[in-house]
Protein backbone atom coordinates (compact mmCIF):
# COMPACT_ATOMS: atom_id res chain seq x y z
CA UNK A 1 0.00 0.00 0.00
CA UNK A 2 0.75 3.59 -0.61
CA UNK A 3 -0.18 5.68 2.40
CA UNK A 4 -1.21 9.29 1.14
CA UNK A 5 -3.71 9.57 4.27
CA UNK A 6 -1.33 11.84 6.73
CA UNK A 7 -3.82 14.26 7.61
CA UNK A 8 -6.34 11.84 8.91
CA UNK A 9 -3.20 9.93 10.91
CA UNK A 10 0.16 9.34 10.61
CA UNK A 11 2.76 6.46 11.12
CA UNK A 12 4.27 6.31 14.18
CA UNK A 13 7.45 6.69 14.38
CA UNK A 14 9.71 3.94 15.15
CA UNK A 15 11.15 6.00 18.44
CA UNK A 16 7.38 6.33 19.23
CA UNK A 17 6.83 3.11 19.07
CA UNK A 18 9.82 2.08 20.90
CA UNK A 19 9.40 4.31 23.83
CA UNK A 20 5.78 3.24 24.52
CA UNK A 21 7.11 -0.27 24.25
CA UNK A 22 9.24 0.51 27.23
CA UNK A 23 7.18 2.56 29.04
CA UNK A 24 3.74 -0.18 29.28
CA UNK A 25 7.04 -2.83 30.21
CA UNK A 26 8.71 -0.70 32.62
CA UNK A 27 6.93 2.50 33.64
CA UNK A 28 3.65 0.43 34.40
CA UNK A 29 3.37 2.72 37.83
CA UNK A 30 0.65 5.05 38.74
CA UNK A 31 1.85 8.42 38.29
CA UNK A 32 -0.23 9.52 41.26
CA UNK A 33 1.45 7.09 43.89
CA UNK A 34 4.45 7.94 45.46
CA UNK A 35 6.68 5.25 45.76
CA UNK A 36 9.20 4.65 43.36
CA UNK A 37 7.52 3.06 40.62
CA UNK A 38 4.53 5.57 40.17
CA UNK A 39 7.85 8.30 40.63
CA UNK A 40 9.08 6.96 37.64
CA UNK A 41 5.89 6.88 35.78
CA UNK A 42 5.66 10.70 36.68
CA UNK A 43 8.84 11.90 35.52
CA UNK A 44 8.38 10.15 32.07
CA UNK A 45 5.20 12.12 32.22
CA UNK A 46 6.99 15.38 32.99
CA UNK A 47 9.28 14.87 30.63
CA UNK A 48 7.06 14.27 27.81
CA UNK A 49 5.66 17.55 29.11
CA UNK A 50 8.66 19.34 28.72
CA UNK A 51 9.02 18.38 25.14
CA UNK A 52 5.65 19.09 24.11
CA UNK A 53 5.96 22.73 25.89
CA UNK A 54 9.53 23.50 23.94
CA UNK A 55 8.17 22.34 20.54
CA UNK A 56 4.82 25.06 21.09
CA UNK A 57 6.88 28.12 22.76
CA UNK A 58 4.62 27.39 26.08
CA UNK A 59 5.79 26.73 29.78
CA UNK A 60 5.66 23.22 31.05
CA UNK A 61 3.06 24.00 33.53
CA UNK A 62 0.45 25.22 30.57
CA UNK A 63 0.00 21.89 28.86
CA UNK A 64 -2.72 19.94 30.22
CA UNK A 65 -2.75 16.12 28.67
CA UNK A 66 -6.00 15.18 27.25
CA UNK A 67 -7.52 12.17 24.91
CA UNK A 68 -6.93 13.78 21.55
CA UNK A 69 -7.55 17.34 19.71
CA UNK A 70 -11.59 16.86 20.26
CA UNK A 71 -11.49 16.54 24.05
CA UNK A 72 -9.37 19.69 23.97
CA UNK A 73 -11.88 21.79 21.75
CA UNK A 74 -14.70 20.92 23.46
CA UNK A 75 -12.85 21.81 27.00
CA UNK A 76 -11.73 25.25 25.48
CA UNK A 77 -15.07 26.09 24.00
CA UNK A 78 -17.13 24.73 26.84
CA UNK A 79 -15.23 26.08 29.42
CA UNK A 80 -13.93 29.63 28.08
CA UNK A 81 -18.35 30.46 28.03
CA UNK A 82 -18.94 28.77 31.61
CA UNK A 83 -16.30 31.10 32.94
CA UNK A 84 -17.94 33.95 31.37
CA UNK A 85 -21.02 33.80 33.73
CA UNK A 86 -22.93 35.06 30.80
CA UNK A 87 -25.90 32.70 29.41
CA UNK A 88 -25.43 34.93 26.19
CA UNK A 89 -21.77 34.84 25.73
CA UNK A 90 -21.02 35.79 22.10
CA UNK A 91 -18.09 33.42 20.46
CA UNK A 92 -17.11 34.24 17.04
CA UNK A 93 -15.66 31.04 14.63
CA UNK A 94 -15.53 29.97 11.23
CA UNK A 95 -17.34 27.87 8.58
CA UNK A 96 -14.27 25.91 8.14
CA UNK A 97 -13.88 24.86 11.52
CA UNK A 98 -13.60 21.05 12.47
CA UNK A 99 -16.57 19.38 13.68
CA UNK A 100 -15.33 19.12 17.22
CA UNK A 101 -15.42 23.28 16.86
CA UNK A 102 -18.64 23.32 15.26
CA UNK A 103 -20.81 20.77 17.47
CA UNK A 104 -19.22 22.18 20.24
CA UNK A 105 -20.41 25.74 19.70
CA UNK A 106 -24.18 24.29 18.22
CA UNK A 107 -23.97 22.79 21.94
CA UNK A 108 -23.30 26.00 23.28
CA UNK A 109 -25.92 28.04 21.16
CA UNK A 110 -28.83 25.47 22.61
CA UNK A 111 -27.66 26.77 26.14
CA UNK A 112 -27.91 30.22 25.32
CA UNK A 113 -24.65 31.36 23.95
CA UNK A 114 -24.67 33.74 20.93
CA UNK A 115 -22.36 32.78 17.41
CA UNK A 116 -21.33 34.85 14.93
CA UNK A 117 -19.71 32.31 12.04
CA UNK A 118 -17.08 33.80 10.08
CA UNK A 119 -16.99 32.82 6.22
CA UNK A 120 -13.56 32.50 4.08
CA UNK A 121 -12.55 33.32 0.97
CA UNK A 122 -12.12 31.57 -1.85
CA UNK A 123 -9.12 30.06 -0.79
CA UNK A 124 -10.09 29.16 2.40
CA UNK A 125 -8.64 32.10 4.34
CA UNK A 126 -10.53 34.06 7.90
CA UNK A 127 -9.39 37.57 7.69
CA UNK A 128 -8.16 39.73 10.73
CA UNK A 129 -9.92 41.78 9.99
CA UNK A 130 -13.06 39.95 9.47
CA UNK A 131 -12.70 38.91 12.87
CA UNK A 132 -12.30 42.39 14.47
CA UNK A 133 -15.49 43.39 12.75
CA UNK A 134 -17.43 40.78 14.39
CA UNK A 135 -16.37 41.32 18.19
CA UNK A 136 -19.27 42.86 20.35
CA UNK A 137 -19.47 43.73 23.83
CA UNK A 138 -20.37 40.47 25.01
CA UNK A 139 -17.51 38.59 22.95
CA UNK A 140 -15.59 35.76 25.48
CA UNK A 141 -13.92 33.49 22.76
CA UNK A 142 -12.30 33.87 19.35
CA UNK A 143 -12.12 30.54 17.97
CA UNK A 144 -9.87 30.22 14.41
CA UNK A 145 -8.05 26.86 13.17
CA UNK A 146 -4.26 27.37 12.41
CA UNK A 147 -4.53 25.01 9.25
CA UNK A 148 -7.69 23.39 7.60
CA UNK A 149 -7.48 19.66 7.38
CA UNK A 150 -9.09 19.44 4.29
CA UNK A 151 -7.89 22.33 1.60
CA UNK A 152 -4.28 22.59 3.83
CA UNK A 153 -5.08 26.96 3.99
CA UNK A 154 -2.82 28.26 7.03
CA UNK A 155 -4.71 30.79 8.85
CA UNK A 156 -3.38 34.18 9.62
CA UNK A 157 -2.80 33.08 13.50
CA UNK A 158 -0.90 35.30 14.99
CA UNK A 159 -2.51 38.68 13.10
CA UNK A 160 -6.07 37.22 14.66
CA UNK A 161 -4.35 37.10 18.08
CA UNK A 162 -3.29 39.90 18.12
CA UNK A 163 -7.17 41.76 17.44
CA UNK A 164 -8.02 39.29 20.39
CA UNK A 165 -5.44 40.31 22.52
CA UNK A 166 -6.15 44.34 21.36
CA UNK A 167 -9.67 43.60 23.05
CA UNK A 168 -8.81 41.73 25.78
CA UNK A 169 -10.81 38.33 24.51
CA UNK A 170 -9.67 35.32 24.94
CA UNK A 171 -8.31 33.41 21.24
CA UNK A 172 -8.08 29.47 21.24
CA UNK A 173 -6.74 28.03 18.06
CA UNK A 174 -7.66 24.50 16.69
CA UNK A 175 -4.08 23.06 15.62
CA UNK A 176 -3.99 19.58 15.44
CA UNK A 177 -3.39 19.53 11.41
CA UNK A 178 -0.35 22.21 12.04
CA UNK A 179 1.34 21.28 14.75
CA UNK A 180 4.59 19.56 14.35
CA UNK A 181 4.01 20.71 10.71
CA UNK A 182 4.78 24.18 11.12
CA UNK A 183 6.46 26.21 13.49
CA UNK A 184 3.62 27.36 16.02
CA UNK A 185 4.30 29.65 18.70
CA UNK A 186 1.78 30.39 21.10
CA UNK A 187 3.80 33.43 22.96
CA UNK A 188 4.70 35.04 19.42
CA UNK A 189 0.69 34.46 18.21
CA UNK A 190 -1.07 35.81 21.35
CA UNK A 191 -2.93 32.51 21.72
CA UNK A 192 -4.64 31.67 24.68
CA UNK A 193 -5.73 28.61 24.40
CA UNK A 194 -4.50 25.71 21.64
CA UNK A 195 -5.74 22.11 20.86
CA UNK A 196 -3.16 19.19 19.45
CA UNK A 197 -3.49 15.66 19.10
CA UNK A 198 -0.29 13.50 18.69
CA UNK A 199 -1.20 10.95 15.90
CA UNK A 200 -0.79 13.73 13.49
CA UNK A 201 2.75 13.80 13.56
CA UNK A 202 4.10 10.65 14.47
CA UNK A 203 2.75 9.94 18.07
CA UNK A 204 0.43 7.66 18.86
CA UNK A 205 -3.68 8.14 18.82
CA UNK A 206 -5.76 8.58 21.74
CA UNK A 207 -3.50 11.40 23.50
CA UNK A 208 -3.46 15.10 22.86
CA UNK A 209 -3.11 18.86 24.68
CA UNK A 210 -4.71 21.81 25.64
CA UNK A 211 -2.42 24.66 25.84
CA UNK A 212 -3.57 27.04 28.78
CA UNK A 213 -2.08 30.24 28.77
CA UNK A 214 -1.00 31.09 32.92
CA UNK A 215 -3.85 33.18 33.88
CA UNK A 216 -6.62 31.96 32.24
CA UNK A 217 -8.94 31.36 34.23
CA UNK A 218 -11.54 28.09 33.12
CA UNK A 219 -12.49 25.28 34.92
CA UNK A 220 -11.99 21.45 34.24
CA UNK A 221 -13.50 19.11 31.81
CA UNK A 222 -13.60 16.03 33.42
CA UNK A 223 -14.12 16.38 36.78
CA UNK A 224 -13.19 13.35 39.37
CA UNK A 225 -9.18 12.87 41.01
CA UNK A 226 -6.33 16.16 41.02
CA UNK A 227 -4.51 15.01 37.92
CA UNK A 228 -3.74 17.71 35.78
CA UNK A 229 -2.97 20.08 38.64
CA UNK A 230 -7.12 18.92 39.36
CA UNK A 231 -8.01 20.63 36.10
CA UNK A 232 -8.46 17.17 33.93
CA UNK A 233 -9.49 13.77 36.16
CA UNK A 234 -8.11 10.51 35.14
CA UNK A 235 -5.31 8.39 35.54
CA UNK A 236 -2.64 9.53 32.96
CA UNK A 237 -2.13 7.53 30.01
CA UNK A 238 1.51 7.11 29.90
CA UNK A 239 2.22 5.06 27.34
CA UNK A 240 0.87 7.66 25.46
CA UNK A 241 1.99 10.39 26.87
CA UNK A 242 5.72 9.29 26.41
CA UNK A 243 4.71 8.87 22.69
CA UNK A 244 3.69 12.33 22.33
CA UNK A 245 6.94 13.75 24.24
CA UNK A 246 8.94 11.50 21.72
CA UNK A 247 7.09 12.78 18.52
CA UNK A 248 7.53 16.33 19.91
CA UNK A 249 11.16 16.12 20.06
CA UNK A 250 11.44 14.43 16.81
CA UNK A 251 9.62 17.64 15.47
CA UNK A 252 11.48 20.05 17.20
CA UNK A 253 14.91 18.64 15.69
CA UNK A 254 13.19 17.60 12.36
CA UNK A 255 10.67 19.98 11.69
CA UNK A 256 12.90 21.95 8.66
CA UNK A 257 13.83 19.31 6.74
CA UNK A 258 10.55 17.15 6.99
CA UNK A 259 8.37 20.23 5.94
CA UNK A 260 11.05 20.53 2.91
CA UNK A 261 10.60 17.08 1.84
CA UNK A 262 7.14 17.05 2.11
CA UNK A 263 6.60 20.33 0.42
CA UNK A 264 9.09 19.05 -2.11
CA UNK A 265 6.51 15.88 -2.74
CA UNK A 266 3.59 18.23 -2.48
CA UNK A 267 4.62 20.55 -5.65
CA UNK A 268 5.77 17.36 -7.52
CA UNK A 269 2.50 16.16 -7.21
CA UNK A 270 0.55 19.05 -8.13
CA UNK A 271 2.27 19.47 -11.29
CA UNK A 272 1.74 15.88 -12.70
CA UNK A 273 -1.89 16.24 -11.61
CA UNK A 274 -1.77 19.55 -13.46
CA UNK A 275 -0.24 17.69 -16.50
CA UNK A 276 -2.03 14.28 -16.42
CA UNK A 277 -5.58 15.95 -15.53
CA UNK A 278 -5.65 19.11 -16.98
CA UNK A 279 -8.84 20.42 -15.66
CA UNK A 280 -8.28 19.44 -11.97
CA UNK A 281 -8.83 22.28 -9.55
CA UNK A 282 -6.19 22.17 -6.56
CA UNK A 283 -7.94 23.50 -3.63
CA UNK A 284 -7.16 26.01 -0.75
CA UNK A 285 -4.37 28.81 -0.71
CA UNK A 286 -1.74 28.01 -3.10
CA UNK A 287 1.08 29.84 -0.74
CA UNK A 288 0.08 29.46 2.91
CA UNK A 289 -0.76 25.86 2.58
CA UNK A 290 0.24 22.93 4.89
CA UNK A 291 3.87 21.22 3.11
CA UNK A 292 1.86 17.69 2.41
CA UNK A 293 -1.47 18.83 1.42
CA UNK A 294 -3.21 18.76 -1.97
CA UNK A 295 -7.04 19.22 -2.36
CA UNK A 296 -8.10 18.18 -5.93
CA UNK A 297 -11.40 18.45 -7.40
CA UNK A 298 -11.89 16.85 -10.80
CA UNK A 299 -14.99 17.83 -12.83
CA UNK A 300 -17.46 14.94 -13.21
CA UNK A 301 -15.55 12.65 -10.71
CA UNK A 302 -17.14 10.69 -7.78
CA UNK A 303 -14.77 11.51 -4.86
CA UNK A 304 -15.96 8.51 -2.76
CA UNK A 305 -16.05 6.07 -5.60
CA UNK A 306 -12.28 7.05 -6.45
CA UNK A 307 -11.41 7.04 -3.33
CA UNK A 308 -12.75 2.76 -2.65
CA UNK A 309 -11.12 2.42 -6.17
CA UNK A 310 -7.42 3.75 -5.53
CA UNK A 311 -8.02 1.40 -2.37
CA UNK A 312 -8.59 -1.75 -4.46
CA UNK A 313 -5.22 -0.71 -6.42
CA UNK A 314 -3.27 -0.06 -3.28
CA UNK A 315 -3.61 3.91 -2.95
CA UNK A 316 -4.69 4.88 0.34
CA UNK A 317 -6.15 8.62 -0.05
CA UNK A 318 -9.56 10.04 1.33
CA UNK A 319 -12.25 12.24 -0.18
CA UNK A 320 -12.44 14.82 2.85
CA UNK A 321 -11.64 14.98 6.66
CA UNK A 322 -11.71 11.44 8.60
CA UNK A 323 -14.04 12.44 11.04
CA UNK A 324 -16.79 12.44 8.31
CA UNK A 325 -15.89 9.23 6.51
CA UNK A 326 -18.78 7.71 5.29
CA UNK A 327 -21.13 10.72 5.06
CA UNK A 328 -22.89 11.50 1.98
CA UNK A 329 -23.13 14.92 2.60
CA UNK A 330 -20.76 17.73 0.51
CA UNK A 331 -17.85 18.55 2.51
CA UNK A 332 -18.80 21.92 4.69
CA UNK A 333 -15.27 23.15 4.10
CA UNK A 334 -15.72 23.31 0.77
CA UNK A 335 -19.12 24.62 0.65
CA UNK A 336 -17.93 27.30 2.78
CA UNK A 337 -15.29 28.18 0.45
CA UNK A 338 -17.72 28.53 -2.56
CA UNK A 339 -17.88 25.31 -4.28
CA UNK A 340 -20.71 23.13 -5.51
CA UNK A 341 -22.43 20.44 -3.96
CA UNK A 342 -21.19 18.87 -7.33
CA UNK A 343 -17.71 19.96 -7.10
CA UNK A 344 -17.21 18.98 -3.35
CA UNK A 345 -18.18 15.81 -3.54
CA UNK A 346 -16.15 15.36 -6.57
CA UNK A 347 -12.91 16.21 -4.13
CA UNK A 348 -10.09 13.76 -3.24
CA UNK A 349 -7.54 14.61 -0.55
CA UNK A 350 -3.78 13.44 -0.30
CA UNK A 351 -1.96 14.10 2.26
CA UNK A 352 1.62 13.53 2.24
CA UNK A 353 4.90 12.70 4.69
CA UNK A 354 7.87 12.77 4.69
CA UNK A 355 8.28 8.92 4.54
CA UNK A 356 6.92 9.22 0.99
CA UNK A 357 8.81 9.20 -2.57
CA UNK A 358 8.66 10.90 -5.46
CA UNK A 359 7.65 7.27 -7.42
CA UNK A 360 5.05 6.76 -4.92
CA UNK A 361 3.63 10.32 -5.75
CA UNK A 362 3.87 9.43 -9.38
CA UNK A 363 2.34 6.36 -9.34
CA UNK A 364 -0.79 7.67 -7.47
CA UNK A 365 -1.87 10.63 -9.37
CA UNK A 366 -1.07 8.41 -13.02
CA UNK A 367 -3.62 6.07 -10.74
CA UNK A 368 -5.78 8.82 -9.87
CA UNK A 369 -5.63 9.76 -13.41
CA UNK A 370 -7.34 6.46 -14.33
CA UNK A 371 -9.56 6.15 -12.19
CA UNK A 372 -11.01 9.72 -13.30
CA UNK A 373 -11.06 8.77 -16.84
CA UNK A 374 -12.81 5.30 -15.52
CA UNK A 375 -15.64 7.42 -13.71
CA UNK A 376 -16.02 9.99 -15.93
Amino acid sequence: MIYLDNAATTRPEESVVRVMEESLRDEYGNPSSVYRAGAAARSLVDRSRDAVARLAGALSDEIYFTSGGSEADNWALTAAYEASGNPHAHIITTAIEHHAVLRTCDYLKKRGAELTILEPDSEGRISAESVERAIRPETVLISVMTANNEIGTIEPVGEIGDVARRHGILFHTDAVQAFGHIPVDVRKMNIDMMSVSAHKFGGPKGVGMLFIRRGVRIGSFIRGGAQERGRRAGTENVPGIAGFGEAAGLACSGMEKYASEEKELRDYGIGLIHSLIPDAEINGDLTERLPGNISVTIPGMDGALAVMMMDRRGIAVSSGSACSSGSTDPSHVMKAIGRSDRQALGTVRISLSHHNTREEIETAVKILADVADTLR
